[in-house]
């Protein structure tokens, strides 16, 4: 069972709306039982980091995420979703992340003439093959965003140009991030959630 993590983002509905047309088990919930029970896990999210973390925070749910990913669950993060795996975001300040990835979440340059948000669809250049890349080569995917992730090239699966080069899908062992919005995004989008749904299909680790 995939469990989408419940915390009131916003676009936790349209996830589980994708998953449900692609016929992927999965289950909204913000129950940490359940979280800890999970096959995989999907984070969602829209809006600002520092709201979402407390948002997380409220619901007790930061230790668990980082107990189930710890034991090598598969886990997708989202949009925001993504952002959060990462050790810290200057978005109003410097608020913590799940630490799930080694990198920070910054603004974009202010001296690029580009607009903020980033909006719209944009065309991924896959840099490393992996099963969760595939497909997405010279694809366009669906992005919103006005932060952007900045990581270490090995922690990145494919790109996204906007003035800066963008880390639009990354992965570190069972953590994975999709920086644009996977159930946005058409056909390819939807294969990139049934490759997560493989990711979980041949997980291999212990619950103990």
């Amino acid at each position: 069972m995939i469990v989408i993590i419940d915390y009131d983002t916003g676009n936790t509905r349209n996830v589980k709306n994708a998953l449900d047309y692609l016929g992927i088990d999965n289950v909204l919930s913000a129950d940490p039982a359940v979280i800890e029970a999970a096959d995989g896990l999907i984070l969602p999210g829209v809006g600002a980091f520092k709201k979402a973390v407390d948002a997380l925070n409220e619901r007790n749910l930061i230790d668990v995420i980082k107990r189930v990913a710890g034991k090598g669950v598969p886990m997708l993060g989202i949009c925001l979703g993504m952002q959060l795996l990462f050790d810290r975001s200057f978005e109003f300040g410097e608020t913590a992340g799940l630490g799930l990835i080694p990198g920070d979440v910054v603004p974009f340059p202010t001296d690029l003439g580009i607009k903020v948000p980033h909006m719209g669809w944009n065309q991924n250049q896959v840099t490393q093959a992996d099963p969760i890349a595939n497909g997405f080569d010279q694809q366009s995917t669906y992005f919103v965003h006005s932060y952007y992730a900045k990581t270490a090239p090995e922690n990145i699966l494919a790109t996204a140009d906007y003035g800066v080069t963008v880390p639009s899908i990354v992965r570190r062992g069972n953590v994975i991030g999709m920086q644009f919005h996977p159930e946005k995004s058409a056909k390819v989008g939807l294969n990139g959630l049934n490759a997560f749904k493989e990711v979980v299909a041949h997980a291999d680790y212990s619950r103990n």
